[in-house]
Parts: C-alpha cells; structure tokens; sequence
C-alpha cells in the first residue's frame, strides 16, 4: 500500500508509528499552510521572504510537532501497556496539549488544552471503537459541480400556460 493512500485505521493501534505520524503530519501541515496564509496575507503582512517563512514555521511547526506527540504517544502508550483502550488517546491528547501551551507559552492555556484535547481523542476513540460517525459525509447531490447547470433546483417548474402578462406599450 502506497504510503500517500495509507489512511491511520489501516493497521491496529501500536503498529506501522511511522505511517501513521505521516498520516497525522500531513493532516497538520495542511491546516498549518492554511493558518499561515490567512495570517500572512490578512493580518501580519510580513516584509521579505525571510519574516514569510518565519511565520508560516510559526504555524507549521507547533502544528506538526502537536500531531506527531499525539501519535506517537498514543502508539507508544499502546505498546507499554498493551491495552487498546481510550487511556492511550488521552495520554496523547495530553502530549498534544502541551505542546501547545509551550506554543501559547502559558500555563493557563496549557492545562486546559491538555484536558481539552485529551477529551476530544477520548471521544474519537470511542466513535472508532462503536461506529459512531462524528461527521457524516456530504451527499454527492449536495454539492455544486460544473455540471449542476444541468439540473433544475426550483421547487416549482415554471407554467408557460399560467403566464397572463403581456409586455405592454405605454
């Protein structure tokens, strides 16, 4: 399986750390070159290139380092302890929190993420372990393709016989 298809569920918890950091990098370095180019072009507007890429690493590389502490302390906590249970989610939700509080560099945002995030990955996990689905996937008629010209979207079709205006000379 090529690594750039690979998705995290592939393999058990604990196994192939490597592709799963990837996985979970990727995701993060995504989001971070969003963040940054918000940033860059909306609200600081950094003269040269070298401030640019200052603060497109300002973003990226908390982001990254947050993904990859969740994984492998996820990934770790499942082979130290040989449990499969939301207990290694938390432990890395806590890894990820507090790389962004020393990101924030603040004690009191740094213990709330750390809570904040491991709940969240307690409550990922529990949607993996039971089905659940935390966000449904879009139905393909509810998007707008090139091709959507093709359809008509009224909730009432147009009656030619029912038209009594005329176009009227003043």
């Amino acid at each position: 399986m090529s690594l750039f298809n690979y998705k995290y569920y592939d393999s058990p918890e604990g196994q192939d750390v490597y592709k799963k950091v990837f996985v979970t990098g990727k995701y993060a370095t995504l989001t971070g070159l969003a963040a940054a180019t918000y940033d860059v072009l909306m609200y600081s507007h950094p003269k040269g290139i070298v401030n640019t890429t200052g603060r497109y690493m300002f973003y990226l590389g908390p982001l990254v380092g947050m993904a990859t502490a969740f994984t492998v302390t996820t990934n770790v906590a499942q082979n130290f302890r040989n449990k499969n249970d939301g207990v290694n989610y938390f432990l890395g939700g806590v890894a990820a929190g507090s790389i962004f509080g020393a990101w924030m560099r603040s004690l009191t945002v740094a213990v709330p993420a750390c809570i904040g995030l491991g709940a969240v990955a307690l409550i990922k996990k529990a949607a993996v372990d039971n089905g659940w689905i935390l966000i449904p996937q879009m139905p393909p008629s509810a998007t707008k393709t090139i091709q959507s010209v093709r359809h008509d979207w009224t909730l009432v079709k147009d009656l030619d016989n029912l038209k009594t205006w005329t176009k009227g000379t003043n």
